[in-house]
């Protein structure tokens, strides 16, 4: 059975960290990349980064680049999004999911991935 659960979501003040967790299990080596993706109340949801599972390719929406870093566990069964000076408008359900298209070949489009689940929320507010 695939599993890709997030993990790591919290409340914190604007310039804040947070670090999201997702663990994978059950995932084939189809899916060749993971992304998060985030939804704000009333917008669609959107690809925030993702990241190769067979190289050390990654790339990131331009709103999140120099404060988000993406990174693989070293046994690759974890992915992290690590989100540095948060921005209220980080706010959002954050999920992670797998793709059989590698990471920076395509756009981050949802309909190319796979294995959603309930998602993380981040809260980033004064």
């Amino acid at each position: 059975q695939v599993q890709l659960v997030e993990s790591g979501g919290g409340s914190v003040q604007p310039g804040g960290s947070l670090r999201l967790s997702c663990t994978v299990s059950g995932l084939t080596s189809l899916y060749v990349a993971i992304g998060w993706f985030r939804q704000a109340p009333g917008r669609d949801r959107e690809g925030v980064a993702c990241v190769s599972r067979t190289d050390d390719r990654s790339d990131y929406t331009d709103s999140v680049k120099g404060r988000f870093t993406i990174s693989k566990g070293n046994a690759k069964d974890t992915v992290y999004l690590q989100m540095n000076s948060l921005k209220p408008e980080d706010t959002a359900v954050y999920y992670c999911a797998a793709t059989e298209y590698e990471c920076g070949d395509y756009a981050m489009k949802e309909f190319l991935y796979d294995y959603w689940r309930q998602g993380t929320q981040v809260t980033v507010s004064s």
